[in-house]
């Protein structure tokens, strides 16, 4: 019997709301997630991808991944991954980093064994480059067999990778799928094998209401069985779980969010937006305002000055209504960045110019470099025709859009990220550039503040060329930052 710990999503490094103190929260989910795995005494820690929120993680976000790892590593329960979209680099990636220095096995092709189980890796392939995947996997004699992945796929909301295209291509039986990129948990039978996500571990988006945990996943125990330690709500105990793997869900304690409706009758403005707030207990959380109805016009700021002063961390208030005389689009200040991956999404770029304008937006490089990394990423991608092809908005990206607004839907990580969490689902598989190009040239675009990059949720998907081989890169030094660069 294998009992594994089955986690992702984990974003260390994303200062949500420009909040240092959510930016430790990241970390501190992560952490919590390996207390619990030696508390348990887990045989692995499986991780599925998106361990940073950027492929450049500072050094503090750094040297708590490496705390963290060597808390496991002292507990001698080995901590396998594959690389996420998020942290994906063209050249090394800091998993290989952490491998070399013991501290993590990066899973692939080739079977890693604990237990009676075989552990493979997918790491995230961009959607336009997955044709040419084979699916193929060194054979083993495991009893057990478990593929690692990371996107968003099948038959889950949003999906745009076929599961049933994986497990029959692949030459190996797999038992269980264990996936990241969904920051929603959830789990399906496909062809006979159960296919899971663990969601994230800290709310990265407005969206995610629902509370955050981790799978604990049991290989070669009957679904009635009870385990040592495996407390928590199975996903299949109606028996119709195919044989010998458990899946059970736990919760994780994390910082409270609270979402406040305010609906305003005519005649109702900001003291009934007030008296709303004040049902709840604001003690350090984050609160997420919705404001709908006939009401009077309200000011978001003066909602969230009043939030933050009865103790709320950080507020963020959405009022979508129209008045006579305004014109123009629907503003979320709760989510400002959503709205722009709506309408980036809406252009049908291809993958190169979403590839650049992820560098110009939503990347952390540093406005004097931008055109540097902007003709370095083109000259990447001149190999690949197809990276130039102008996308049709996608079926899956239409049903996340559809009726949904920032604040409110219910999408997953890709569609509503903070710079990952998690848009648009897979909206930097695509990407367009010449336009595009001279906008990174010029610097335009460019946060000034250097914060909201992070909080571009879909776009760190966008130049992040990682499969199971190796690319070749030509990564920018940043301030404050660390590059993979730097370790070779």
């Amino acid at each position: 019997m294998t009992r594994v710990i089955h986690t992702g999503d984990t974003h260390v490094g994303y200062q949500q709301y420009h909040s240092p103190a959510r930016r430790q929260d990241f970390l501190d989910a992560f952490a919590a997630v390996v207390e619990d795995a030696v508390d348990d005494e887990a045989d692995a820690v499986v991780h599925a991808g998106d361990l940073f929120h950027d492929r450049r993680p500072e050094l503090q976000d750094l040297l708590g991944v490496l705390s963290v790892l060597r808390t496991l590593d002292d507990a001698g329960i080995p901590f396998l991954a594959i690389v996420g979209n998020h942290e994906a680099t063209r050249g090394g990636q800091w998993l290989d980093l952490f491998e070399n220095l013991g501290l993590a096995t990066r899973l692939g092709s080739e079977p890693t064994v604990v237990g009676d189980t075989a552990f493979y890796g997918l790491d995230h392939v961009p959607e336009s480059r997955r044709d040419d995947l084979e699916y193929q996997f060194a054979e083993t004699d495991a009893a057990y067999r478990a593929l690692v992945g990371h996107g968003l796929f099948t038959p889950f909301a949003h999906a745009n990778w076929d599961t049933e295209t994986v497990l029959d291509s692949a030459n190996v039986d797999f038992d269980a799928v264990l996936l990241g990129d969904n920051h929603e948990a959830d789990t399906a039978e496909v062809l006979g094998t159960w296919v899971t996500y663990c969601g994230s571990t800290e709310r990265a988006s407005t969206s995610e209401e629902a509370g955050r945990g981790y799978n604990l996943v049991t290989f070669g125990a009957d679904t009635g069985e009870t385990v040592d330690g495996s407390e928590g709500e199975s996903d299949h105990d109606d028996g119709s779980a195919p044989a010998a793997v458990d899946i059970r869900r736990r919760a994780l304690d994390t910082r409270p969010f609270r979402f406040v409706s305010a609906p305003l009758a005519e005649g109702e403005g900001v003291d009934r937006v007030r008296e709303q707030v004040r049902q709840y207990d604001l003690d350090d959380a984050v609160v997420v305002v919705e404001i709908t109805g006939e009401g009077d016009p309200v000011t978001p700021a003066s909602i969230e000055e009043y939030a933050t002063e009865r103790g709320a961390l950080v507020a963020r208030v959405t009022d979508r209504r129209e008045f006579d005389g305004e014109t123009g689009s629907d503003v979320s200040f709760a989510d400002p960045d959503a709205a722009v991956r709506e309408r980036v999404d809406e252009m049908g770029l291809s993958t190169a110019a979403l590839d650049v304008d992820e560098t110009v937006r939503a990347s952390k490089v540093v406005d004097s470099k931008v055109r540097e990394e902007v003709k370095g990423r083109v000259a990447d991608l001149l190999d690949d025709p197809d990276a130039f092809a102008r996308a049709e908005k996608s079926e899956s990206t239409a049903t996340a859009n559809a009726g949904t607004s920032p604040a409110s839907a219910s999408t997953p990580a890709e569609a509503d990220r903070p710079g990952g969490g998690d848009g648009t689902a897979e909206a930097t598989d695509s990407a367009e550039t010449a336009d595009a190009a001279t906008a990174g040239e010029t610097g335009s675009g460019s946060d000034s503040d250097g914060g909201s990059a992070s909080e571009t949720e879909s776009a760190s998907e966008s130049g992040s060329e990682s499969t199971n081989g190796r690319g070749t890169g030509n990564e920018t030094d940043t301030d404050g930052q660390v590059s993979m660069e730097d370790f070779q």
